[in-house]
């Protein structure tokens, strides 16, 4: 039995990510009340019915907050019951969802009694505040289109038959902010630049030339060895405290070169651990 508890800030894509899980299986209820959730899952997951053994409801602001307040602690109760409790937060940056907004001419649900597009965001960060402190998940939307998303979903959280930690190992530039969904960020800035390479610059660190550029670089085999060292021995901590997921962010100025050749070295070196490993390079499209 497995509930997916989807939440996180209006226009950060919930809705996307719902119907992708309805597509891959679940079954889906949208903006249940947060208060009913234990009764929720007691006539469904409970029942015995194989029609509800994967469900995935979405919780928004638009709740009492003593409710939210209350979800994490449901969930353990759940948990206890032997329920696979997830609860996946989405969010994106303030920026984002504003051009989103404008863009779709829809009303922030929080909007009224004269408050602002901004102020409606603030409020609902304030209000989802206990339930993103406590995600197993959070996927940060800002830089990611639909189709993304969609597929984010289907190897992020839709997991099959796979146990064990989920490592997302991401690529970003910091001329561009820090991911949101990141546990650890790591600064790729310190290596050879390739950039500064004429033959190299159009090119990314998916591309043999800058493989080999970075390759051949002591420094940049030296910070790869280093960093998978700290991983590995850090991994199995977080698998102890019962984490499902793990987010490392790897920088660089543009997001391009050096993060790009990080990332891959990182994560060829965990599938040949057996890790399952999902990679992301949020500047490359």
């Amino acid at each position: 039995m497995r509930l997916i508890i989807l939440s996180g800030l209006s226009g950060s894509g919930k809705s996307v990510a719902l119907h992708m899980l309805e597509d891959l299986g679940y079954y889906c209820v949208d903006n249940l009340p947060a208060g009913l959730l234990q009764n929720f899952a007691r006539e469904t997951l409970l029942s015995g019915d194989p029609s509800y053994q994967r469900v995935a409801v979405g919780i928004d602001a638009r709740n009492r907050l003593e409710d939210i307040n209350s979800v994490p602690h449901t969930v353990e109760k759940l948990r206890k019951q032997h329920i696979e409790c997830e609860i996946v937060f989405l969010r994106a940056e303030d920026g984002a969802l504003v051009k989103r907004y404008n863009e779709t001419h829809r009303p922030h649900p929080l909007a009224g009694e004269g408050r602002s597009l901004q102020d409606a965001i603030n409020k609902e960060q304030e209000l989802l505040g206990s339930i993103a402190e406590q995600a197993d998940v959070v996927l940060d939307t800002t830089r990611t289109s639909v189709h993304e998303l969609r597929e984010l979903v289907r190897a992020r959280i839709h997991r099959g038959a796979r146990q064990g930690l989920s490592l997302l190992i991401q690529s970003f530039g910091f001329r561009h902010g820090l991911p949101g969904d990141s546990d650890f960020v790591f600064d790729a800035r310190g290596l050879p630049n390739p950039y500064w390479e004429p033959g190299l610059r159009a090119l990314t660190g998916k591309d043999a030339e800058v493989r080999d550029y970075l390759g051949k670089s002591a420094v940049a085999q030296s910070f790869i060895r280093d960093l998978a060292g700290f991983l590995e021995h850090w991994i199995p901590r977080f698998e102890n405290s019962n984490r499902q997921y793990l987010t490392i962010s790897v920088g660089c100025t543009g997001g391009y070169h050096r993060s790009v050749f990080v990332v891959e070295s990182l994560a060829a070196r965990f599938r040949e651990l057996g890790r399952d490993v999902l990679v992301r390079h949020n500047e490359l499209k």
